[in-house]
């Protein structure tokens, strides 16, 4: 009972680790599909100009690294959060395995007491 009281509660708390890790791994590539949409629409306006020019570029351009960044905003505090959250869910565990040990222990040297 204590085993599955201890697993529920680490089970629950695990749950919010592998949001944050799904965050942190896909994040990167939104940005990077960001940036090849925003270099796709550079390279289609200056198809349709016939000339380069900064006009043409500057925009598109500006955009990719405008989802880049937001790529990698979003993608480095999810990372972050989830090595913290996960050092602390660990600690927790741990802590919990060691009380559900001392636990059983006490209750089994009181029932060989009697």
């Amino acid at each position: 009972s204590i085993d599955r009281a201890v697993g529920n509660i680490n089970s629950r708390a695990q749950d919010g680790l592998a949001f944050l890790a799904t965050v942190g791994s896909t994040a990167p590539f939104v940005g990077l599909f960001g940036t090849v949409w925003g270099i796709y629409h550079a390279l289609v306006a200056i198809s349709m100009a016939g000339a380069i020019s900064i006009e043409k570029v500057s925009g598109p351009v500006g955009e990719a690294l405008v989802m880049t960044a937001a790529g990698l905003a979003v993608a480095i505090p999810a990372v972050l959060a989830y090595n913290i959250f996960g050092k602390l869910v660990g600690a927790c565990e741990a802590e919990l395995e060691g009380f559900a040990h001392d636990l059983r222990d006490m209750v089994s040297d009181s029932t060989k007491a009697r």
